[in-house]
């Protein structure tokens, strides 16, 4: 669980990594188990910045999480209105 939120924690503002993403940065390829982590305890961390595949924002939190992509100059796809998604080929994150 630390280790999930340890990477979560070190992305960078305007940047973004998908659940499988931060998985295989962990040497999983458990993006579910990722998912669940974030969902118990993601609060403290920046949640916002680990996306779904395809862009798309966490899931039932897209409103939550369009102010935070706003503030940190996050590329989005769309007008940042109902329909929006990150531009994952640009905001996409990986660590060292």
């Amino acid at each position: 669980m630390a280790h999930v939120l340890d990477v979560v924690d070190a992305i960078p503002p305007g940047r973004v990594m998908t659940y499988g993403d931060v998985a295989a940065a962990l040497g999983s390829r458990a993006a579910r188990a990722v998912g669940q982590v974030m969902s118990n305890y993601g609060s403290d961390v920046p949640w916002w910045r680990v996306i779904r595949a395809g862009g798309h924002p966490p899931t039932e939190h897209e409103d939550r999480a369009l102010p935070f992509y706003l503030a940190e100059g996050t590329p989005l796809v769309g007008s940042g209105g109902a329909a929006y998604r990150i531009d994952y080929a640009a905001a996409r994150w990986s660590p060292e």
